[in-house]
């Protein structure tokens, strides 16, 4: 629903106030959904370095992430995806 609102507003020409008012919206409760969609759809890259891959055995199927700020996170076979986005997410946070 908010990112329906807050596309028709882009399109509307009108004020967040008089926006909120039509629709009898409350203009905080825009703001904040309208900063919450845009953080969440920000693009976040990782600068990812190509290294030459050590010998492993069969049963090591680790891989390793750098960070720029030197911290390194190492992940398993059938990691969660997301989860390691989050450890990422706060990783570099922690910078």
């Amino acid at each position: 629903m908010w990112r329906r609102l807050i596309r028709e507003h882009e399109c509307s020409g009108q004020s967040v106030a008089e926006f909120c008012r039509e629709r009898e919206l409350h203009a905080s409760y825009f703001f904040a959904f309208r900063k919450r969609l845009r953080e969440s759809a920000a693009a976040r890259f990782v600068e990812v370095q190509v290294a030459e891959p050590r010998p492993q055995t069969a049963s090591d199927s680790r891989v390793e992430l750098r960070l720029r700020n030197g911290r390194s996170l190492m992940v398993g076979r059938g990691f969660d995806a997301e989860h390691v986005r989050a450890l990422l997410a706060l990783a570099e946070a922690a910078g």
